[in-house]
């Protein structure tokens, strides 16, 4: 996929991620289809679920972010 132009003032974006961290550990954020399931022992429930890596992107002049899966 080519870098996408902003929405708002057309500025070509830059590719990163938004970093979840968790317990330490920095990840990268994921699509989980479904309603959200709460997990006793996982915190949610995730198993057997399509998942799809998040890439995001940012606007250098107005900040707009923009995801996709």
């Amino acid at each position: 996929m080519a870098d996408p132009a902003c929405l708002r003032c057309q500025t070509p974006m830059e590719a990163g991620i938004v970093v979840d961290h968790t317990y330490g550990a920095y990840l990268e954020p994921q699509w989980v289809e479904g309603p959200v399931e709460t997990s006793f022992w996982t915190g949610l429930k995730l198993r057997g679920k399509e998942k799809h890596k998040v890439r995001t992107y940012r606007c250098p002049s107005c900040g707009y972010l923009e995801s996709y899966a």
